[in-house]
């Protein structure tokens, strides 16, 4: 049992009879707009056809288009010169002005071949267990994680000995799609099959939902993929998480 007193029991069961809902090709193409102009545009802060997460939350930002250097105008207008913001799946840059900072080549994935299954020694994580996510992702890199990430959805975690040493949960979400994220565990328990089971714990809740599972990696991170794949995940399109600094004028 963890610091937010969840046992596996505590869990809630998959809804029965849940139905998948399908979800526009555009959304996928769009993640981050598709998340903040949709199920998490209650933490969205926006401003005309651009939007962010509060920076605690996600780096993640996006235009409606990106295409439309209106937009961009918009998220410019948002968040001021000279922030840095993260993007994920742009298809065009922005007008001139903007600093790419980081491009780095990523794959998206969809789980729709998933075969997810319930582990007994899965527990909910939530506020009081942030300090541990906290440390347990600066130990293992998966990549952007703030404080606040875990409102974004839910996070399940394996402890040995009261330590957390691994996790995943959910980050963007729109109708029929949940992204899962953190997928990370301690040095000294890889091996173990623990991510594997975590994912499929994880994409069961999705599936309670109606929802189909997705998530992203970087083409560098070929153990991830082979994992990802042998779990029955098939890549959809190739992309890249980009950081840039908005124009300094």
């Amino acid at each position: 049992m963890g610091p937010t007193g969840a046992s596996p029991s505590a869990l809630p069961e998959p809804l029965a009879g849940s139905v998948a809902v399908t979800t526009p090709e555009s959304a996928l193409d769009n993640p981050v707009w598709a998340s903040l102009s949709g199920v998490h545009a209650h933490v969205a802060i926006a401003h005309g056809r651009a939007a962010r997460y509060p920076p605690e939350m996600s780096p993640f930002a996006a235009v409606s288009d990106d295409k439309d250097p209106d937009a961009w105008g918009d998220l410019a207008a948002l968040v001021g010169p000279g922030a840095l913001l993260g993007f994920a799946g742009l298809k065009s840059l922005p007008p001139p002005g903007w600093d790419v900072v980081t491009a780095v080549p990523a794959v998206q994935l969809l789980g729709d071949d998933l075969a997810p299954r319930a582990d007994p020694e899965a527990v909910r994580l939530g506020v009081a267990d942030v300090p541990e996510m906290l440390d347990l992702v600066a130990r293992t890199q998966p990549g952007p994680f703030g404080r606040r990430t875990v409102e974004l959805g839910t996070y399940l975690g394996i402890r040995r000995g009261g330590r957390l040493v691994a996790m995943a949960g959910e980050r963007m979400r729109f109708p029929g799609r949940t992204e899962i994220s953190a997928v990370c565990t301690d040095p000294a328990h890889r091996g173990e099959g623990l991510a594997t089971r975590l994912i499929l714990a994880t994409a069961l809740r999705v599936h309670a939902r109606g929802d189909r599972p997705f998530l992203h990696v970087v083409v560098s991170n070929m153990d991830a993929i082979r994992l990802y794949e042998a779990l029955g995940f098939t890549a959809r399109r190739e992309m890249s998480f980009v950081q840039m600094r908005t124009p300094l004028a």
